[in-house]
């Protein structure tokens, strides 16, 4: 059969490059293998151009892919699953590019595109090290080319392929029309919770950090296979750095767009997801002290090989959670698709290469040099293992705990998640932070191999003291008043913000003492500062996290329903509804929910909430907005106030159910006079007097205009005031009137002046709508200090920059210009662009 208007050229290509890719990448594998294991130089050269001629166009074949699903996508060719699923007509250019990295096979692309990028950047780079380091890439390579390869083998489809006909892929009577595109007038389109820039972003950021895991995997088999056990470490180095800032900075843009897009009430939430992220960076940082230490020392390169590898393959581990399935029951953000043959894969991706690694490894264990005599308690040397160690156990207790899923999976257990699985993570990582926090303090100190007890109390005793003392006014001035896990979880969450505050004293001081302030050397400071400046952000911000939508100002509950374990889904005391146009207290304001309005995308609606100081001094609108279909709230994202020392954070947590039903409520006409009144189902009327061509707050009618409006007052039941003022207007040519209505929401109350009568009364339109009282309940927060945690990233990130700059040599100008960009970049990110 022949299908009309199908542009069936594009997938084909596509397809053609896809093959193309993989092969490319299994004979530049090949070569390269060949080219690391033999000594004859002619023959060793033959296999790296080889290898270099089809890595390359494994990475031409890689972004004709990307360019060729972006075309299908920005054109709306639904006759492709991919378009169809992702893409919609109403999708900004931004979002139509994001769509691609929504979907499996568009975040693997994404994921093989950033590993060619740096391959290539090593072929120029890597000198001696290209041909093993490049092996390790090249069959990295191999395997995400499979994951989108969309080939059926022996019955069984190897990948799957963006470039699948919608046809093939749904079932239904259209499918088998000749003309079935008439019937597809539009695509799904990106989530609803996705349609943010933030997801333009972050997980361009995040896949390159993933990506740039497989650096110091990869040197690590360079230094076995070539039997240079030590020699990679100091060519590591910045590549190492450079992977744990992008990791690190793509993981807190993740945090950054929870906080303003969705409504998880924060920016850190223990998700199976976020640990599955930052298990590999913790890791990383781990590797890249001991590679450090190697560096200066001579110790702790087994345990530089261990991290090296694990970092990668705990990226691999994070890849199969997250896109099996495995955690759909447990994650709000993972993919639940349930393939099973890409479960397989994805298996036998990270289990080959740990394998393979770690067997390398373990056989020439014995001949990885190691310093036999063991490292002193006074030495930096002892202290950094020790952090080394902290992170590397956190990552394994965060990971084991984000893995119940698995092990219920595999061995038919039933464990059940914590009570409260916030906690269950909090209570050991508040304990984490106080060791970091007192090494990262205390640690630089130290000098290498030995450091005299006198030298070091000297240096330490002022950072001591002034943080103790800052630590005792922030009890007695502004304390934590985290009290819901109790007291000695409270004692916890001051003695890490103590080291917290410590570490940033320690640290600028050092900077200023110990290295006589040359920012050239101090990177390593800076990045610990911000760290640290990170971690008393989070304590403070999340210790002093305070609900401010108190509904027992109101009183009005909304049911919430239950979860599965019959808990109610939110607290409905710490829901505030709100009334339309009736002004309800909250901290020192008046908020009033003013109205909505409808969104560029489809069934989005923003709700415009007016913040008013109580004296006047300040006042500002928040507009959270929500997805709605079948008149219901799919999904919620946050509208946030910033100051420099708090942000007030709010979202929609429920909405008026039937506020899109037709209304078949009548006007009334009630001929009255000034002093009248007139009743209604729950009060009465008075209207107090008609004004022409009134100049208030809400009209501004000049004195040559012709309208009248009548002053009236609504007084309720319960004796609740509210006022109205409904006007007409008659044109400058005196043919025409214009009625301007006016409403009374908290009454259900609509009002028009319809006219005058002859008698000078006035003509007044009353209707008592049968629609229930429009309203919205909103959830409210108020962070303190939050921008402390975007600023300490933003230092840190500057701070490994540096050391990377440093430790690659780049040029001084060069190396500002990266760094200005940086910060800059950084910057507009966090603080700007929303």
């Amino acid at each position: 059969m022949l299908f009309e208007g199908e542009h069936l050229l594009p997938g084909r290509i596509g397809h053609f490059f896809v093959i193309l890719s993989l092969i490319a990448s299994l004979i530049a594998t090949i070569a390269y293998f060949k080219a690391s294991r033999t000594t004859d130089l002619t023959d060793k050269k033959r296999w790296i151009n080889l290898a270099r001629i089809t890595f390359i166009t494994q990475l031409v074949s890689v972004l004709a892919i990307f360019s060729i699903i972006y075309y299908i996508c920005s054109n709306h060719y639904f006759e492709y699953m991919y378009a169809y699923k992702h893409a919609s007509k109403e999708l900004e250019p931004k979002f139509l590019l994001a769509c691609i990295w929504e979907g499996q096979e568009g975040s693997f692309l994404l994921w093989t595109i950033w590993h060619s990028i740096l391959g290539l950047f090593l072929i120029f780079k890597a000198k001696e090290w290209e041909a093993p380091v490049m092996t390790m890439i090249s069959a990295a390579q191999i395997f995400l080319a499979l994951m989108v390869l969309g080939i059926y083998f022996f019955g069984i489809r190897i990948g799957s392929s963006p470039f699948t006909l919608t046809r093939n892929e749904l079932e239904g009577p259209i499918f088998g029309m000749p003309n079935y595109l008439s019937f597809i007038k539009d695509g799904v389109g990106l989530n609803v919770l996705l349609r943010n820039y933030w997801m333009v972003i972050h997980p361009p950021v995040l896949f390159l950090g993933f990506a740039s895991t497989i650096i110091p995997f990869a040197y690590a088999y360079a230094g076995v296979q070539s039997k240079r056990f030590g020699d990679w470490i100091k060519t590591v180095l910045p590549y190492t750095l450079f992977s744990v800032c992008v990791l690190g900075i793509g993981i807190m843009m993740g945090g950054k767009w929870a906080y303003e897009s969705l409504s998880f009430g924060g920016y850190w939430a223990w998700d199976p997801v976020e640990n599955a992220s930052l298990v590999p960076w913790l890791i990383l940082v781990a590797g890249l002290h001991t590679m450090v230490i190697y560096n200066a020392t001579g110790h702790s390169l087994r345990a530089s090989y261990i991290f090296s590898i694990l970092s990668f393959v705990f990226v691999l581990y994070s890849t199969y959670l997250t896109r099996t399935g495995i955690l759909g029951d447990t994650s709000v953000h993972a993919f639940t698709e349930k393939d099973e043959v890409m479960k397989i894969m994805l298996i036998l991706f990270f289990s080959l290469f740990g394998m393979l690694l770690l067997s390398l490894f373990f056989i020439n264990y014995k001949k990885i040099p190691a310093i036999e005599k063991e490292e002193g308690t006074n030495s930096r040397e002892f202290w950094m293992f020790i952090g080394s160690l902290v992170f590397f156990f956190s990552a394994l207790f965060i990971s084991a705990k984000t893995s119940v899923p698995v092990y219920n999976k595999i061995f038919g257990t039933k464990i059940a998640p914590a009570e409260d699985p916030e906690f269950s993570y909090n209570r050991v990582m508040v304990l984490v932070a106080f060791v970091i926090g007192l090494l990262t303090a205390v640690g630089q100190y130290f000098k290498y191999k030995s450091t005299p007890t006198g030298y070091l109390l000297k240096k330490i005793t002022l950072p001591t003291i002034l943080s103790a003392l800052i630590i005792a006014l922030l009890a007695i001035f502004y304390p934590i008043t985290y009290y819901k896990q109790g007291s000695g979880f409270l004692g916890a969450i001051y003695i890490a913000l103590f080291a917290s505050i410590y570490a940033v004293i320690a640290n600028a001081a050092y900077i200023w003492t110990g290295l006589n302030g040359k920012l050239k050397a101090a990177g390593p400071s800076i990045a610990h500062l911000g760290f640290a400046l990170m971690l008393v952000g989070m304590l403070i911000s999340s210790g002093n996290k305070k609900t401010i939508s108190d509904n027992r100002v109101t009183g009005i509950n909304i049911p919430f329903g239950k979860d599965n374990k019959g808990k109610d889904l939110e607290n409905p005391l710490e829901n505030l509804t709100m009334l339309r146009d009736v002004p309800t207290k909250m901290l020192d304001y008046k908020v009033t929910y003013t109205g909505d309005s409808a969104g560029n995308e489809k069934g989005r609606v923003y709700y415009q909430l007016h913040f008013a100081k109580q004296d006047s001094s300040e006042s500002f609108t928040l507009s959270p907005d929500v997805y709605v279909g079948r008149n219901e709230l799919k999904s919620s994202n946050p509208s946030t106030k910033r100051y420099l020392t708090k942000d007030i954070y709010s979202y929609i947590s429920s909405i008026n159910p039937q506020s899109n039903n037709d209304d078949t409520a009548q006007f009334v006409i009630k001929e009255m006079a000034e002093g009248d009144t007139a009743y209604y189902k729950k009060g009465y009327i008075i209207l107090n007097a008609v004004v022409k061509n009134p100049d208030n707050g809400k009209y501004h009618f000049k004195s040559t205009d012709a309208a009248l409006m009548a002053d009236i007052t609504i007084v309720s039941k319960d004796s609740m005031h509210y006022k109205a003022y409904p006007v007409i207007q008659v044109d400058p040519s005196f043919t025409t009137a214009v009625e301007i209505d006016d409403t009374v929401y908290a009454q259900n109350l609509y009002f028009k002046f319809s006219g005058v009568t002859e008698n000078r009364k006035i003509k007044l339109g009353i209707k008592e709508s049968d629609k229930i009282i429009d309203f919205v309940t909103l959830k409210a927060y108020l962070f303190p200090y939050i921008n402390l945690v975007w600023l300490g990233l933003i230092i840190m990130a500057l701070g490994l920059m540096m050391s990377m700059i440093n430790r690659a040599k780049i040029k001084t100008p060069l190396a500002a210009a990266i760094l200005i960009c940086i910060f800059a970049s950084m910057f507009f990110m966090f603080f700007i662009a929303h």
